[in-house]
């Protein structure tokens, strides 16, 4: 190019950009600073900016390095981005073009393990309220993990050797890679819509924490939270610690553990069910002993040796009864015969009388009585005269003019005065 050529714009982007583009510290370039202004667009581009104290360096990370994020940028993170430098014609801006991000001071996995799992927590994934009951005797164990590895063989032989009732269903799955969360979940689902078993082993053999992240993604997470059928978390060794050991109803130590910790051991129930049959019998033997003593107290009794002895004193008894039924009769009749004799000492010639009689006599009675009764004579036209305190006036005497007197007639009362 010419010391004296006149370029455009886009002239001067494309050179410096071809300039960058062969410096090779420029081509791989790793720059450390703060996260700000982090933006993730609906075309699954990152834009950010790198700062620091004394400057700033604008930032993106395609889609398709952006799928390789382990853990959730944030504003104030600080990170390492490792990319290149070069200049976007367009607007004559340089940038860094990112290919991978790593926080500082702790690797990204780890990183990712700690968000996810604050995450989940504050949604309750791991409250042990949502924990199911493993039970206690399964019939069907479905296994999720790899066909191949060695766990899946130590699992089997050991449910075998433990418990071999139970049915054992190999879900095969990968354990590892890209792949494996989708699969593990979608193996939960299933064995949860088809009902295939009541009891759920899901887990690989040890390895690296990038070997079983499979296990520490959300996916899987949350479909051993939602399925109905209790699950135990079988991931690496005693160390080894996922996501899915949170979430899951019961966590095993290690695939060996999990299997010990589904299934009864078969000579311990057989132990025990000796111990109970032994027991049963101690209990029935006593039960017959005392029923036994029963039986030979009533086949000794008086009613079993002498069964006649029991009418015959049913039979005295009633004769008993017999004679204060008589004596009562008679008792009775004498009484009645008293009452009559009063009676007719009051009514001369009344014991000759009939119900009907009495009756035209009561009548009778009735009648006088009621022609004596004052209420008969305020009928024909009479009235009692009473003070203010209820006392009857019986003379004229008994009052003064101006009196208040209340006047009793056959159908009510009137107040008046004495003129």
């Amino acid at each position: 190019m010419r010391e004296d050529a006149i370029l455009s714009p886009s002239q001067v982007g494309q050179y410096l950009k071809s300039m960058m583009d062969r410096d090779h510290l420029l081509s791989r370039l790793l720059v450390r600073g703060e996260l700000s202004n982090y933006k993730m667009y609906p075309s699954g581009h990152h834009y950010f900016t790198l700062k620091d104290g004394e400057g700033a360096l604008r930032c993106v990370m395609f889609r398709n390095d952006a799928q390789s994020l382990r853990f959730r940028p944030e504003n104030g993170m600080q990170v390492i981005a490792a990319g290149r430098i070069t200049v976007f014609p367009r607007d004559g801006q340089y940038q860094l073009y990112c290919a991978r991000l790593t926080p500082e001071g702790v690797g990204d996995l780890a990183l990712a393990f700690e968000q996810l799992k604050e995450k989940l927590a504050r949604e309750g994934l791991f409250d042990p309220v949502h924990k199911k009951k493993i039970p206690e005797f399964p019939r069907k164990i479905a296994l999720i993990t790899s066909p191949a590895g060695a766990a899946v063989r130590d699992m089997i032989r050991i449910l075998d050797a433990r418990w071999p009732l139970a049915e054992i269903k190999v879900i095969p799955v990968r354990v590892q890679g890209i792949e494996a969360p989708q699969e593990i979940a979608a193996a939960i689902q299933w064995v949860n819509w088809n009902d295939a078993a009541d009891l759920i082993i899901t887990g690989r053999g040890g390895g690296s924490m990038e070997d079983l992240w499979a296990f520490n993604e959300e996916v899987v997470a949350r479909a051993i939270y939602a399925s109905d059928i209790p699950v135990i978390s079988a991931v690496g060794h005693e160390p080894d610690v996922t996501i899915a050991d949170f979430v899951a109803d019961l966590r095993a130590a290690t695939p060996s553990n999990a299997a010990e910790l589904a299934v009864p051991d078969q000579n311990e129930v057989y132990v025990s069910l000796l111990g109970n049959g032994e027991r049963l019998e101690r209990t029935i033997s006593v039960w017959l002993s005392r029923y036994r003593q029963t039986l030979d107290r009533l086949a000794s009794s008086r009613p079993m040796t002498e069964p006649d002895s029991y009418f015959r004193e049913k039979r005295l008894l009633l004769d008993f009864q017999s004679r204060r039924l008589a004596h009562g009769l008679r008792s009775s009749s004498a009484g009645q015969r008293e009452r009559l004799s009063r009676l007719s000492a009051a009514f001369p010639g009344s014991a000759a009388l009939t119900i009907t009689q009495y009756r035209e006599r009561l009548n009778a009675l009735a009648a006088s009585l009621d022609a004596l009764s004052p209420l008969k004579v305020l009928s024909r036209g009479y009235a009692i005269a009473r003070r203010g305190n209820g006392k009857a006036v019986v003379s004229t005497r008994d009052v003064a003019s101006g009196d208040k007197l209340e006047l009793t007639l056959s159908d009510g009362s009137v107040d008046c005065r004495v003129l």
